[in-house]
């Protein structure tokens, strides 16, 4: 049996820990330096057995006697640099098949199934003759190269085509979006949203190192809670406030607090909103007296988003954080939520976070142009 020595320079050594202790290199290349540094029977290192370094690096002895090989036969460089490999691999996907199956997979899929799995495109791409033989693995990488994911969909309320409606109330919301900071005259936007009140059965499993946090599937409901969220988009502030129901009355006392205690001072506050049927004057009038109605209307100006455009309305982006980085875990009770929230709303403004937004009517129409009748006719 064949005995190989090595022995390396004083150079070799200290490259070889330059390339342990710093630096990007692969896996291989770390692996190399590991062994070869341990096998060095020359008078810069200390020699370790072959089972020792097996052991330690967890690889095998026939792995450490080629890697000395290499080194005997190919030198210190052969032994660090890998070999671009002279196979040449045929693509079994050229532009043809690849837009075949592109087209298949934005195609409704077979009956009987929901969507389209990789194996299911697989197997029709043959069926169809495209291709003799595919695999499902090529099958992704084509899907990942066109950012195709056909098991995914995501729920989005669509606007009809040549909507004038749409469009009036979106060009109208985009130009209130557009107006100057004005303390006598703020832009608010405001937006509600339910949340579950949810109790453990069991008690979780805290998190730690290699393992994640676990939380038993089930689960205790107790009844919902409505979140009433306003964010002034120009300031970076928003309010929040939780409420066991969602009635006209409680949205019309949320509108009056904004009113006499957020903004007491501004003239004329232009609220915009969904256009929900608790959202209207009419709220103001069930739940005051005429007179105080009267005045909290005059104090107003409603802006709506259109129907099927709730994504106008900035506070949605205000609510989908709060959901984010607050409520999206179980909470059982109002108390709690009011307490978290309070929280939230607090290291939020103090962070003076503001949405920059972009979107504006000259977007839109080029965008969103198969809304607009007049250029569709």
């Amino acid at each position: 049996m064949i005995r190989y020595t090595v022995k390396l320079t004083k150079s070799e050594v200290e490259e070889l820990h330059s390339i342990i202790n710093k630096g990007s290199h692969t896996s291989q290349t770390f692996r190399m330096a590991y062994i070869l540094l341990n096998c060095d029977e020359g008078k810069y290192s200390e020699k370790v057995t072959n089972e020792q370094i097996s052991k330690v690096l967890k690889v095998g002895m026939r792995t450490i006697d080629r890697v000395k090989k290499k080194f005997i036969e190919e030198g210190f460089e052969g032994v660090l640099e890998r070999r671009p490999s002279n196979r040449i691999y045929e693509s079994k996907v050229d532009g043809d098949i690849e837009a075949k199956l592109v087209t298949l997979c934005c195609s409704e899929p077979p009956k009987g199934f929901a969507r389209w799995s990789l194996r299911l495109l697989a197997d029709k791409m043959v069926e169809l003759k495209y291709v003799e033989k595919i695999s499902h693995v090529t099958v992704r990488k084509g899907l990942k190269k066109n950012e195709l994911k056909p098991w995914k969909s995501k729920g989005w309320v669509i606007p009809p085509h040549c909507n004038s409606e749409f469009v009036a109330k979106m060009e109208n919301v985009l130009d209130v979006y557009k107006r100057p900071y004005n303390a006598d005259y703020p832009v608010i936007c405001m937006d509600e949203s339910p949340k579950q009140l949810v109790d453990e059965v069991r008690q979780p499993v805290a998190m730690k190192p290699g393992q994640e946090r676990r939380v038993d599937y089930e689960y205790v409901r107790h009844g919902m809670v409505n979140i009433f969220i306003a964010n002034e988009p120009l300031k970076g502030k928003r309010f929040v406030e939780v409420t066991a129901f969602k009635a006209r009355k409680d949205w019309a006392m949320f509108i009056k607090e904004i009113a006499d205690k957020k903004y007491p001072k501004a003239k004329k506050i232009t609220l915009v909103m969904d256009n929900f049927k608790t959202h209207t004057g009419a709220a103001f009038y069930e739940t005051f007296e005429p007179k105080e109605a009267k005045r909290l209307c005059d104090r107003f100006e409603f802006i709506y988003t259109p129907k099927h455009g709730s994504w106008l309305n900035m506070a949605e982006i205000e609510l989908h954080v709060l959901n984010g980085q607050c409520l999206n875990r179980h909470i059982s009770t109002i108390e709690k939520v009011k307490e978290e929230v309070t929280e939230w709303q607090t290291n939020r403004n103090n962070k003076n976070s503001q949405i920059n937004w972009q979107f504006t009517n000259k977007e839109a129409r080029v965008m969103l142009k198969r809304l607009y009748p007049s250029i569709n006719n």
